[in-house]
């Protein structure tokens, strides 16, 4: 599932990948303003609940900030509950006049699935266990089905890599500096996030 804000959504992609037991998410580091990179090397997916949610952003910084906050509160209130938590934030984003006004989207990775959080008040789970926002999505998301379909030898990690990578070679707003965390499918309660830095 790859999904685009209304308004364009520069200088992100992020990729989410359940597969043999494990589940990656990953982003490339570029941070755009209009037509300047900023920064090569931002991390916009992060470790959530003691390490055992992903999620990723693509949009304003400060409102995903903003967003990743509040995430992990309804993650405290519903106990880990990662469907509920979204749904929750989904109603508040929706709802809530200063929320709102919040320009992002949340991609968001546990050992049992991927969800897709956004403003408008959806929360969608991939039918193929595949993820993809911003403005790389429709690239890194090609490329993981490709890979699911004709590599499955090929680990969660290693997909969401390759797919951060094609993605960079075409979107002008993604580079090859890329962060990916995975967890542990098997071990739902795992506390580790393992982090690579490439």
């Amino acid at each position: 599932m790859s999904l685009l804000p209304a308004s364009p959504v520069h200088a992100t992609t992020v990729l989410g990948v359940l597969h043999n037991g494990k589940v990656a998410l990953g982003s490339d580091g570029q941070a755009t303003m209009k037509d300047t990179v900023l920064k090569h090397r931002a991390k916009k997916v992060r470790a959530l609940h003691d390490g055992r949610i992903l999620a990723g952003f693509a949009g304003a910084t400060a409102d995903a900030f903003t967003l990743f906050e509040r995430f992990e509160a309804k993650l405290q209130s519903y106990g880990g509950n990662v469907t509920r938590a979204a749904v929750e934030l989904a109603k508040d984003w929706r709802t809530d006049r200063f929320l709102r006004r919040l320009e992002a989207l949340l991609a968001v990775a546990s050992p049992e699935r991927l969800l897709l959080i956004s403003g408008t008040g959806d929360v969608i789970e991939p039918d193929d266990d595949v993820l993809a926002i911003g403005s790389g999505a429709p690239y890194a998301l090609a490329a993981a089905r490709a890979m699911l379909k004709h590599s499955p030898q090929l680990s969660a990690r290693e997909i969401v890599e390759d797919g951060l990578a094609i993605a960079a070679d075409i979107c002008i707003y993604t580079n090859h500096h890329t962060t990916v965390l995975e967890l542990d499918a098997d071990a739902p309660r795992s506390a580790d996030a393992r982090e690579a830095i490439a």
